[in-house]
């Protein structure tokens, strides 16, 4: 067997960029913090991105619970098979941070042999293969509500799981596929559940890994464990959470978004706790963020774009003022499936017309400050890298509201006296749209940022001035997420039309940035039900091609045929970090890592 990397290897994606980090200031320590001057503290508060309210703390993914900020707290609890992220600068496999000891690839590329850490959960129970299978069990038999799910993606392309030993687990792959794919996008999937404590249907049942191994069993356990997941209140206390792999445990959670996380003193990783208990603070606004920043009552916070030219005031409180970019794409998926606005969306003309009014380089100059990058395409744009096409780099549909104007005139739209386009009695606008259509969009955007809210706000300005009519809804993001599952159009939550959660960025992708689970047909993260056989195609070729053209052409065709509505690609966040803090290397990825935390001694 050949070897794809061992617990000291690393695949090396380098795509990903660097981070630019501001220089270390001296002053005084933010938070009454005594790090900065070299006391350490037992403790940090955190101060969530503002309306980043956690809200699901299970490692099985559903709908509407993907949040980065959700995904970062679980990983704290429990280690992924394979771990990577972009904290090094290139994204990697991290393997300190994740089960596995040893990963070799067969001659064939039919098979994959993963060797685990001699780990132990939280209770002392080994960590074993029998874990891995019942993480795959469970999910094999809830594909359909599993949130990572797209056909023929894990699991559908795993044809047997082996585990010939407690320290050992084989997969067989149903054909041979790119293996940085399945390093980075597939085998990251997997978070080993105790299957010893978890393989119950019922409070206090008795555990039976074999109930696991029927269809039937398999959903008694996932659909007792989601209302677990669900039930927020109740999550302080639940035993099924006093068993981690993870460096942290959950010490508090209020369904109000405030989470701790308290050392777990029986953690036997690599990736040890720096600092004993981190309070995660959530806040309804900005502004209530930046007031708790500048009154010192956070140790790592974030500030709105707009303060970056006041960074010298954060660095004289003590922070060091930091750019957290991601390996990301920020776009407002269409609902082809709304059944008023579907058939208009459905219409490529429309589409090229509405992206022609986003003024992605002006808007991310003044509205965002220059923190953020226009972004034109499915693969993310910056740094630039080896899987962009040319069509995406070059922008096939600058801002011109002129051309936008043109496309829709030449295929039946007039404007009408309130001066909003109307498809013209008798005129072929496009199947299922009928006479007297307006073409009127109502954006459903997370609340909480000023950047968010000025730049809808332009885009309202300059969308209706050309014709266009725009309603502007707001909500929190978690709300936002909720409201926009893929739907069938005769069904009642199928209203939503265009929703953005972008506000640091639409999704962060793992180290290979392939869009299988946001494009692809029936994907559970394909929210506006987007459907090209072509595109399928062309992202089935890049999971399996060994080399980048694939990429490049699923680049060139999700530019030029538009998906969704790209937008400017803000960084993830504007940080500010006390300086007596370590550790603290920003992960393109989106994800924190708090157990990499310390205070400077």
């Amino acid at each position: 067997m050949r070897s794809a990397t061992t617990a000291r290897g690393r695949v090396g994606i380098a795509a990903a960029g660097l981070l630019a980090t501001a220089a270390l200031v001296a002053g005084c320590a933010a938070g009454g913090a005594d790090g900065a001057s070299g006391e350490p503290k037992d403790e940090l508060n955190y101060a969530l991105p503002a309306n980043a309210t956690p809200n699901w703390l299970m490692p099985l993914a559903i709908s509407g619970k993907l949040a980065t900020h959700n995904s970062s707290l679980i990983r704290a609890l429990y280690e992924p098979l394979i771990a990577y992220d972009g904290s090094m600068g290139t994204v990697d496999r991290v393997p300190t941070a994740d089960l596995a000891d040893a990963v070799e690839f067969s001659e064939d590329g039919l098979s994959v042999t993963i060797t685990l850490d001699e780990r132990t959960w939280s209770d002392g129970t080994p960590v074993t293969s029998a874990d891995v299978k019942f993480w795959f069990d469970v999910v094999a038999a809830n594909k359909e509500d599993w949130a990572s799910y797209r056909v023929g993606a894990m699991p559908d392309n795993v044809t047997a799981v082996e585990t010939p030993d407690e320290s050992t687990v084989v997969l067989t792959f149903d054909q041979v596929y790119n293996q940085e794919w399945l390093l980075a996008s597939q085998l990251t999937l997997i978070v080993p559940i105790p299957a010893h404590a978890w393989a119950i249907t019922e409070d206090g049942g008795e555990p039976d890994t074999a109930l696991a191994e029927t269809p039937e069993g398999a959903q008694a356990i996932w659909d007792y464990l989601i209302a677990e997941g669900e039930d927020l209140a109740g999550y302080e206390g639940n035993p099924l959470f006093d068993i981690v792999s993870g460096p942290y445990t959950l010490g508090a959670f209020s369904d109000s978004g405030r989470v701790t996380l308290t050392e777990n003193d029986a953690y036997d990783g690599e990736d040890a706790a720096g600092i004993p208990t981190i309070n995660f603070l959530p806040f309804t606004s900005g502004d209530a963020e930046l007031a708790a920043v500048r009154s010192g009552e956070v140790d790592y916070g974030y500030i709105p774009t707009s303060e970056l030219d006041n960074a010298a005031q954060y660095e004289d409180l003590g922070y060091d003022v930091v750019n957290w970019d991601g390996w990301s794409i920020t776009y407002m998926p269409y609902n082809f499936n709304n059944p008023e606005m579907g058939p208009v969306y459905q219409q490529l003309y429309v589409r090229q017309a509405l992206q022609h009014l986003v003024d992605q380089e002006q808007i991310s100059e003044v509205v965002w400050h220059g923190a953020a990058n226009p972004g034109y395409g499915p693969v993310p744009q910056n740094p630039d890298n080896k899987f962009l096409s040319d069509e995406q780099r070059e922008n096939p549909y600058p801002f011109d509201p002129e051309a936008a104007q043109a496309l829709l005139e030449e295929n039946g739209w007039t404007l009408g006296s309130d001066g909003i386009y109307v498809c013209e009695t008798g005129a072929d606008c496009g199947e299922g749209i009928a006479d007297g259509q307006k073409l009127a969009i109502t954006i459903l955007t997370q609340s909480g940022s000023t950047e968010t809210d000025n730049m809808f706000a332009e885009m309202k300005s300059t969308f209706e001035e050309a014709g266009v009519g725009v309603t502007i809804e707001s909500a929190p993001l978690n709300t936002v997420l909720g409201s926009i599952a893929p739907c069938e159009p005769d069904a009642a939550e199928c209203t939503w039309e265009l929703p953005f959660f972008g506000t640091a960025g639409s999704w962060y992708f793992g180290g290979y940035p392939s869009g299988e689970r946001i494009f692809g047909t029936g994907a559970a993260s394909n929210f506006g039900s987007y459907s090209d056989p072509e595109f399928d195609a062309l992202m089935a070729d890049s999971l399996r091609a060994d080399d980048d053209t694939a990429m490049q052409e699923y680049s060139a065709y999700g530019a030029i045929n538009l998906p969704v509505m790209w937008m400017p690609n803000p960084v993830y966040q504007v940080s500010v970090i006390d300086s007596g803090l370590t550790g603290t290397d920003q992960d393109s990825l989106g994800n924190f890592h708090p157990q990499r935390w310390a205070w400077s001694e």
